[in-house]
């Protein structure tokens, strides 16, 4: 499962790169050429089994924009955003190496997570520690989601679950 949101994390840079770099920005062409360069090396690093160095190229892409002042450049996704957008990439692989009964309990696990935390941050008057809690628990039913492990994610839903009754919100 990791390596697979590993992969959607590369594959998405490399849709991004590329659909920035096939446009016509009227932007400075050496460092669109620079950038081009080096995404080609990152898709060969990839391709040949060494996702550390594509990785490694992809940020080195972002540095390079922001240096040589693109405006239209991608800029680099904040930590939420990433691991958020990978999920995206990588839920059409899943389908494919996932039994669809576990596919499905995670769907509705996802499903119940989301409602219950959206419930739980828009409740008036909790307190600095309930909203932590509730952050905390949160990200850990969604790692447990991206590992494909339906019993801790479960475990964290009804930790959550229990924050909501104890705050009078209906889970």
């Amino acid at each position: 499962m990791y390596k697979i949101m590993l992969d959607a994390e590369l594959s998405k840079a490399f849709d991004v790169w590329s659909g920035y770099l096939d446009a016509r920005t009227g932007e400075d062409p050496q460092a669109r050429a620079r950038l081009r360069s080096t995404l080609q090396s990152a898709r060969e690093a990839a391709a040949a089994g060494d996702p550390e160095s594509a990785r490694a190229l992809v940020a080195e892409m972002y540095d390079d924009a922001r240096v040589a002042g693109l405006p239209w450049a991608p800029v680099l996704p904040g930590p939420c955003a990433a691991d958020r957008q990978a999920r995206d990439y990588a839920k059409d692989e899943l389908r494919e190496v996932l039994p669809l009964h576990l596919r499905d309990e995670l769907d509705g696990i996802a499903l119940f997570l989301r409602v219950t935390s959206r419930r739980l941050q828009n409740a008036p008057g909790l307190d600095t520690a309930t909203h932590q809690d509730i952050l905390y628990i949160t990200a850990r039913a969604g790692m447990a989601l991206d590992l494909a492990h339906p019993a801790a994610a479960r475990r964290e839903l009804e930790r959550l679950e229990a924050i909501a009754r104890r705050c009078g919100v209906e889970p």
